[in-house]
């Protein structure tokens, strides 16, 4: 058993299988996190106050990809992710980038009744955009990953997962205090990157030119 929260306009009491937005980072599902402070941050917007909703999910006998594992690369986590949110390939070797994640780092998420993995906001997604787009190196891309306290999300896919979660009540989340808080965690992520990553190359780096030329595969060690 553990405790989730899920951010929202509306206190959901029963979140319904089917039902969101399909363009989100691992496809329809009911995105959740076990972070309570990111829920709140994820439930309002600058005109309007939100919940973090609360839950409780059985986790016995539930499929769990967990896609921060070790046998799972950045690269797998990027593939997902491309799958799902639209993403512009704006030259020849982003879209050759999207091909070869596709064909070499896909995950069969989709049969999985629950997902755990970052949660790719504004921020964070340009920095996938970057790498795909040979701007950034891998080594850059994990240390972004990692900036201005990205959260972690935990997805529900099947009507497995939604049959196993039950609403334990919810906590108001203000727009004075909370959307202040999730702008400036962008900020910090963005500055943070521009100040430690961007443009800071070091010898030895791998870029996606590199993966795609050496033909580097999930179990080369260069990406752990």
């Amino acid at each position: 058993m553990i405790k989730l929260y899920h951010g929202s306009v509306n206190i959901i009491e029963q979140p319904v299988f089917g039902q969101g937005k399909i363009y989100n980072d691992y496809g329809l599902g009911f995105y959740c996190t076990e972070d309570i402070d990111m829920a709140k941050e994820w439930a309002v917007n600058e005109t309007q106050d939100g919940y973090a909703n609360c839950y409780e999910l059985e986790l016995k006998d539930l499929s769990i990809l967990d896609l921060n594992e070790d046998s799972y690369t950045i690269l797998h986590w990027l593939s997902v992710l491309l799958a799902n949110r639209r993403f512009d390939a704006p030259s020849a070797l982003a879209l050759e980038a999207k091909e070869y994640l596709f064909e070499h780092f896909s995950v069969n998420y989709e049969a999985y009744d629950l997902i755990k993995g970052y949660r790719a906001d504004d921020s964070y997604f340009s920095f996938a955009q970057d790498f795909v787009n040979g701007t950034i190196s891998y080594r850059q891309l994990g240390n972004a990953m990692r900036l201005g306290r990205l959260g972690q999300q935990v997805v529900l896919k099947s009507e497995k997962a939604f049959e196993s979660i039950s609403h334990t009540g919810y906590e108001v989340a203000t727009k004075e205090e909370w959307y202040i808080r999730k702008v400036n965690r962008d900020k910090k992520a963005r500055r943070e990157y521009f100040d430690n990553e961007k443009n800071k190359r070091m010898k030895g780096d791998i870029y996606i030119t590199h993966i795609l030329d050496e033909e580097m595969m999930a179990d080369d060690p260069r990406l752990r």
